[in-house]
């Protein structure tokens, strides 16, 4: 009798605990995007040839727990505004690589400004998404100095987990590769 009671006793232990933990289970609550660069704002800086920028995806969880899911996300990429010209990133959103008005910046892909499916960004394409703000003084225009660099395009990211989205960020891109270029977006 002794022997039925316990096992009696622990099977309604048994399903007292599970029946308290039910409802309890913990899920995804957000998702973060962020990079290793530097940041202004939720902006980033590609920067230089064959510059990188490592993103990752930060899954946050209703218990308060993160899991890095850089490599299970996918992205998307939508490209904003225009861009100037490696050579000249005073020049305002010129005709580059044969681009028609209003001169965007060229589309997101393997050749441009690739996202590995580590979150690696690359940039590939030269290509400037900043402008030297300019100073008028006695009738003629001349770029600050030091630069005071301001957007005119950017490359706006989500990254994509199971069914959540991250928030965007933008990140522009100063990849130059002529001698004559005086730079391009912060560094």
């Amino acid at each position: 009798m002794k022997r039925t009671s316990a096992v009696l006793v622990l099977l309604v232990a048994g399903i007292a605990l599970l029946s308290i933990s039910c409802g309890t289970s913990d899920y995804v609550k957000s998702l973060t995007l962020s990079s290793s660069g530097t940041s202004s704002g939720g902006f980033y800086n590609l920067a230089g040839v064959d510059g990188t920028l490592q993103l990752q995806v930060t899954a946050n969880y209703n218990s308060g727990k993160t899991l890095d899911v850089t490599n299970a996300s996918t992205w998307t990429v939508v490209p904003t505004g225009c861009a100037t010209t490696a050579d000249d990133p005073t020049t305002l959103c010129p005709n580059i690589q044969g681009a028609q008005p209003p001169y965007a910046l060229p589309a997101y892909g393997p050749t441009t400004v690739p996202i590995s499916p580590t979150g690696l960004m690359t940039g590939i394409v030269p290509l400037c998404t900043w402008i030297d703000a300019t100073t008028l003084v006695n009738n003629v225009v001349t770029p600050d100095t030091p630069p005071q660099w301001e957007y005119t395009g950017y490359y706006q990211v989500t990254a994509t987990y199971r069914l959540w989205t991250s928030q965007p960020v933008g990140i522009g891109v100063g990849v130059t590769v002529s001698p004559n270029a005086p730079g391009c977006g912060p560094s």
